[in-house]
């Protein structure tokens, strides 16, 4: 792959770039944008689905390699660290800072888009191996940062502070800060000193999605809904902080036949969470389908041959997005939920609060927990589609103005003048 006359070489970097998590799919975004700008970009993470020809895979670099994992469930439970833990570390580190010289060199790179590595430590020796890397070289380095470590309670009892405070994220001259919400820009700036630039998630609005065709009915025959059933979609991951047991209340408490849609896999903090919610769903008796086997970003088979359906296929399916999440960076599917013109019940937590409701956004809130409101808004938006369509649309104008690829592009425009010397725009 090579860039156009102006074009830069630019390698995301990240534990993995593969699937339905948010940091995937938003640095799938960046990528759409780069490489019409004209920019060759490359990868390197421990999962991908990217072009093999461009791509470099390093298991060590996935949170879920049994090395990695060990680190981790050690890192994060003491409070003092066993010597043989910070010799396992510093041996990946030396492994991991090899792999990503080899990258850089293999592909001739000008820039480093490190992908949420530099901020959550999932993977504690990468984010050290790239912040000696990048001060060992300084090669500039945009860190895109999703959530930072001091935004989750389970990583605050540890035997690492040294390293956390050493590179999530690193205060390196070469390496630009990126943030997704204003919250995570005034923390950064007060705990570290550090100045980072906010560019929220987008969508491209300036594309509507393809009208349906018969998958989505074909996923709700697959499920198993009857005429007359209704679909709410929760298109994130199974952990704690997605508040899915107000989902499942939810449907529980409204009048008309309904079943829940879990889009996603589980998470990075074991079972236990999917466990309670299959518990709830039986003590209330609403029917949950956990679906992330087969419902991927786009459309395919499992290797046992079963139908994978996109995204764009559970949206269509449903009737209401459900989105109580408690703690969220910004809010990805809370746009695609936009994006495909779904209504959405929505929990008030603090992004949502500070930077998105005020954009004017029509939606079901609750603050919390699920009130006698939040149930009959509910049920008139199942029986009432002019509201719905009446609705959507709103929401699909809102944010295409403050969400779209064309937001993304000026401030990537900017960021790269501010890296290479050249003129914005």
């Amino acid at each position: 792959m090579k860039p156009t006359r102006n074009g830069r070489r630019i390698g995301f970097v990240a534990t993995r770039l593969d699937g339905t998590d948010g940091v995937s799919l938003e640095a799938d975004k960046w990528l759409s944008v780069l490489q019409d700008e004209g920019h060759a970009c490359f990868f390197l993470s421990g999962q991908n689905d990217t072009p093999p020809e461009v791509t470099r895979s390093v298991p060590e670099m996935h949170f879920a390699h049994p090395d990695v994992a060990e680190i981790y469930a050690t890192s994060f439970t003491r409070r003092e660290r066993p010597p043989a833990t910070t010799q396992r570390i510093h041996e990946l580190v030396d492994h991991l800072k090899a792999a990503v010289a080899s990258f850089v060199q293999d592909f001739d790179l000008e820039l480093l888009i490190v992908e949420n590595a530099l901020a959550i430590p999932m993977n504690l020796p990468l984010g050290l191996a790239l912040t000696e890397y990048i001060a060992e070289t300084g090669i500039p380095v945009i860190g895109h940062h999703h959530d930072f470590f001091w935004e989750r309670k389970r990583f605050l009892v540890n035997c690492v502070w040294d390293y956390l405070n050493m590179a999530f994220p690193p205060h390196l001259p070469s390496v630009r800060h990126v943030v997704i919400n204003s919250s995570a820009s005034n923390q950064l700036s007060l705990r570290t000193g550090i100045s980072g630039l906010l560019i929220p998630n987008v969508m491209d609005f300036a594309h509507p999605p393809a009208p349906p065709d018969d998958g989505p009915g074909r996923l709700r025959r697959d499920l198993g809904l009857a005429p007359g059933e209704f679909l709410l979609l929760q298109p994130t991951r199974v952990v704690q902080r997605k508040g899915i047991e107000h989902a499942i209340e939810l449907i529980s408490r409204l009048g008309e036949p309904a079943r829940l849609l879990i889009s996603h896999a589980g998470g990075d903090e074991g079972p236990s969470y999917e466990q309670h919610l299959r518990y709830q769903s039986e003590r209330w008796g609403v029917r949950v389908h956990f679906e992330g086997e087969i419902i991927r970003p786009e459309r395919g088979r499992t290797a046992d041959g079963r139908q994978v359906y996109g995204l764009a296929d559970a949206y269509a399916a449903s009737d209401v997005v459900t989105y109580p999440s408690v703690v969220e960076g910004f809010g990805n599917a809370f746009l695609e939920a936009i994006y495909f013109r779904r209504p959405i019940v929505v929990n008030n937590y603090s992004i949502f609060a500070t930077d998105i409701r005020p954009k004017g956004f029509h939606v079901i809130e609750f603050d919390g927990f699920i009130t006698d409101e939040t149930v009959w808004w509910t049920e008139r938006l199942l029986k009432d589609p002019e509201l719905v369509a009446e609705m959507t649309a709103h929401n699909y104008a809102v944010a295409a103005q403050h969400y779209s690829y064309a937001v993304l592009r000026r401030h990537l425009q900017a960021l790269l003048a501010d890296v290479f010397g050249e003129p914005a725009g």
